[in-house]
């Protein structure tokens, strides 16, 4: 009995030892990255005793791919990358966001040369421009922007612009318009407004020009088979320490006031727009 009760209690240690890997969308440069989910990793481990891991991926498809394929269990997902991954592990949970991400917006940013002035409504003066998006699979530098610019110019991008591009990510597609080897792009608003706290953003080549209206965006998701492999209520505790995130560093690496609740039907309208620009089936 003494041997059977020791190998319960090996086999119980064992599976609550299991490291906890995650991931997240790669929207920044990787200098970025590695310090918002190494300060992230770190927090994680210490509230949830267990050793956890950051692995980084280098597109937005192959952090679906690790999701789907169980190699990591949460993941910092944009709202369209979030949907996709939650369609391909169906029992997965959205279980908590940024305290901006209900109402993420997107700026449109173009090239002083345009001598385009920021407006409430999106110029006309785009038409036949070069245009970059940032990642393909991207929610504010992709599928959003798209959905708008054909709601207000009643075209496809292909029909609106002179060159359609993919800088990759929100960073990048900074860089591209400030340059003038684009001419306007689309980027995540919070990507904006920390490259431009940080001074490296130069307002006398590029700016602002219009601001999306308001979508739900990032999220973080996890696979619903959380409690069978680390416990019995390991994913409320996980949700719970995310959104109890009060350190600093951590905030202001993502950069999020805080961390509140959400659930998968907030995200039910990206699933629409996916749908009707056809990037979901």
């Amino acid at each position: 009995m003494k041997k059977i009760l020791l190998a319960l209690l090996c086999a119980t240690t064992l599976m609550f030892s299991t490291t906890f890997y995650f991931t997240a969308i790669p929207d920044q440069d990787e200098s970025k990255l590695e310090l918002r989910f190494s300060l992230l990793a770190n927090y994680l481990s210490k509230e949830l005793d267990i050793e956890v891991k950051f692995i980084p991926v280098k597109s937005y498809s192959a952090s679906i791919a690790a999701f789907r394929n169980n190699q990591v269990q949460l993941a910092w997902f944009g709202g369209l990358s979030g949907v996709r991954a939650r369609i391909l592990v169906p029992d997965s949970l959205v279980i908590a966001q940024g305290y901006e991400d209900p109402n993420f917006k997107t700026y449109f940013i173009a090239h002083k040369s345009l001598k385009i002035k920021k407006s409430s409504a999106l110029s006309t003066k785009i038409t036949n421009q070069s245009f970059t998006f940032g990642s393909k699979g991207s929610t504010s530098g992709r599928l959003m922007p798209e959905y708008f610019l054909r709601e207000n110019l009643n075209k496809a991008p292909s029909s609106i612009f002179s060159k359609v591009g993919y800088s990759g990510s929100h960073t990048k597609t900074i860089a591209l318009v400030q340059s003038g080897a684009y001419k306007v792009g689309a980027v995540n608003f919070k990507v904006w407004e920390r490259e431009l706290s940080l001074g490296n953003i130069d307002l006398s080549k590029v700016d602002v020009i219009w601001e999306t209206p308001t979508y739900p965006d990032y999220q973080f998701t996890a696979r619903g088979d959380l409690d069978e492999k680390y416990g019995k209520g390991f994913t409320k505790k996980l949700a719970a320490v995310l959104i109890d995130i009060k350190d600093k560093d951590i905030l202001n690496a993502f950069p999020r006031k805080s961390f509140i609740k959400a659930k998968n039907s907030d995200f039910d309208a990206i699933l629409e727009v996916g749908k009707k620009i056809g990037l979901i089936d």
